[in-house]
């Protein structure tokens, strides 16, 4: 089962080739790196460690993400997401296909709730955000998660049948909530997370970054569960 990793990217040019050396090609036949928009040489960077390059001018976590989906080649039957920042462990790519294509589940999100965290990796608001939305998705559609994790796989055409629609920091929420409500068999396992390896978040990095993702995060919330179709 061909497998394709899409790291959304952002002004990571001190982390992305180490994130992109880090990836095990012996599992993955490809790694797509999105520029998001960055003003350093993250583009630069990646196509040097060996990723094939995608431009997604337009800024937003989600759309940089459907930039890499719509860029995946025919033959891909599993997509990886991780972040390009240094904070996720592309070693452990494995243990999130592995359930896949042992064909029990069709999507796996990593857990760094549940997993071993380097000290400041995680701020208190993204812990409890990531209690919090699962108790809500739990109590929606029986489903439990910890985290809304951007280490995660996903069969393509799982993906393909959720139609994804958002476009900024919701999109992680969204493929959950669709995941859970269009009955997907899911697995959440615990993941080791870092530090950032350079740069500035744009999620926790700011008080506005906070607030923005925040928000986008609710209204994804809202408009999902209040739609009726997968």
């Amino acid at each position: 089962m061909p497998v394709t990793v899409i790291i959304p990217a952002l002004n990571e040019e001190a982390a992305i080739a180490s994130v992109v050396h880090a990836v095990p090609r012996d599992l993955v036949d490809e790694v797509i790196v999105v520029n998001n928009g960055s003003d350093d040489l993250t583009e630069k960077h990646a196509r040097d460690a060996g990723a094939r390059g995608v431009q997604e001018p337009h800024r937003g976590y989600g759309r940089a993400c459907h930039a890499g989906v719509r860029a995946v080649s025919p033959e891909c039957r599993i997509v990886v997401f991780l972040d390009g920042d240094g904070s996720d462990r592309p070693e452990l790519i494995g243990k999130l296909v592995q359930p896949i294509i042992d064909g029990t589940h069709d999507f796996v999100i990593g857990s760094r709730v549940l997993g071993t965290r380097e000290a400041c990796s995680m701020n208190f608001q993204q812990r409890v955000a990531g209690r919090l939305i699962g108790l809500i998705v739990g109590a929606l559609y029986g489903v439990r998660y910890t985290d809304m994790c951007p280490f995660r796989a996903i069969r393509r055409d799982a993906l393909e049948r959720l139609r994804m629609r958002e476009q900024t920091y919701g999109w992680n929420l969204e493929m959950q909530m669709r995941a859970a409500r269009g009955g997907l068999r899911i697995l959440e396992l615990p993941v080791d997370h870092r530090r950032r390896a350079g740069g500035e978040s744009k999620v926790s990095g700011t008080l506005i970054g906070t607030l923005r993702a925040g928000s986008r995060i609710l209204v994804t919330l809202f408009r999902v569960a209040l739609q009726h179709n997968v």
